[in-house]
């Protein structure tokens, strides 16, 4: 029986959130330990992802309103919207959970589970404008009788700290906490104020595996010469960018989103890409221009010339990624020009992927012992 169980956003139909479940999973496995998504799908994390949304948040028209917007829009998209979903679950289903796995949707069922430790994260496990609050199980704070301890790894924010209103709910929540590693060290400080015991900064899950372990479950696109865009959200500046690349450059743009968002006008944009058709077409492109954390964690892997858009409400998560490999010159500026095509020290970047993840390899294995 495999005493390791990990709970993070694997139900969500969004690459990134898939690719680092599968670069925790995966590493732990490798590392002889192994370790268990657990299949915790709750309605606010998986609603928003049908066919007429649900999104619990705010008042009752709040939600009508969203769940309108993201209905018109996937209708606009027809089959492509169930291709898509289909990728996500193609690839659930073979890289992530156990077959016969039974589906949890409520906190209570996770009394049941046998493991004994619990590895909350990566991912924006804390963010509550993502889990519509603060959830219990994201700290391990449910009864199990077989729970020993809980290990958050890579935990995020999405941002340097939560608003007051949280602060009280935060500080409890962390006392069922037993190790904590972040994902942003720019959250370090913040957290400090309610938990005592030692904080680390460690790599999003995706570093823990080289690019050669990615390429074996990538799916390689027919097209070639194209610039990949990925925009978290709509950005006049990040759209205009990349157009003007792409028509000094002769190439076409491909646009990848795990939202509902409708293709930019004169992009195209590829609204079925799984997590394996993602990886194939930034292994193919030529350039990459994003305001995705994900996708930038992609581009340093995969050795890509990219350039990284901020944007509204997490802009820090973008800084603190540039800022750990030493490529802040990849960030977008108005009162600075875009070298995009600068060359960039990979074996530099190597060396500091290899010390990210020694440190995270110490902290799983004192607290898990991989």
């Amino acid at each position: 029986m495999n005493n390791v169980g990990i709970l993070t956003f694997h139900c969500a139909d969004n690459y990134g959130a898939l690719l680092q479940a599968y670069g925790l999973k995966c590493y732990l496995e490798k590392q002889g330990t192994g370790g268990e998504i657990v299949c915790y799908e709750p309605f606010f994390m998986t609603g928003r992802h049908w066919w007429i949304p649900y999104v619990p948040i705010g008042n009752i028209v709040r939600r009508l309103g969203w769940s309108l917007y993201g209905w018109r829009a996937n209708v606009k998209k027809g089959t492509l919207f169930f291709q898509k979903r289909a990728n996500m679950k193609k690839f659930r289903k073979r890289y992530l959970i156990k077959k016969g796995q039974r589906k949890l949707y409520f906190t209570y069922q996770l009394r049941r589970l046998p493991y004994e430790y619990y590895i909350v994260g990566s991912d924006q496990i804390w963010n509550p404008d993502i889990t519509c609050g603060l959830k219990k199980a994201y700290f391990g704070a449910f009864y199990n009788r077989n729970k020993r301890k809980v290990i958050a790894y890579g935990a995020s924010l999405g941002r340097a700290s939560l608003s007051e209103e949280y602060d009280k709910e935060f500080s409890e929540l962390l006392t069922y906490v037993d190790a904590v590693s972040v994902r942003e060290k720019s959250a370090i400080t913040y957290i400090k104020q309610f938990y005592t015991g030692e904080i680390l900064e460690v790599p999003d899950p995706v570093f823990l595996l080289e690019k050669k372990e990615w390429q074996r479950i990538e799916k390689l696109p027919e097209q070639e010469g194209y610039i990949v865009v990925c925009a978290v959200e709509k950005n006049r500046k990040l759209y205009d960018y990349a157009k003007d690349l792409a028509k000094s450059r002769g190439l076409s743009i491909i646009e990848i989103t795990s939202g509902t968002e409708i293709a930019e006008e004169s992009i195209g944009m590829d609204y079925t890409a799984g997590p394996s058709e993602v990886l194939g077409y930034i292994h193919k492109a030529d350039y990459i221009i994003t305001s995705s954390f994900h996708m930038i964690a992609f581009s340093i892997i995969y050795q890509k010339k990219f350039a990284a858009f901020q944007y509204n409400h997490a802009g820090e998560r973008i800084s603190n990624i540039l800022r750990d490999y030493g490529m802040e010159d990849r960030l977008y500026q108005e009162n600075r020009e875009m070298r995009i095509d600068d060359e960039i020290d990979w074996s530099r970047v190597e060396e500091q992927i290899k010390k990210n993840v020694s440190l995270a390899k110490d902290f799983l294995w004192k607290h898990v012992g991989c």
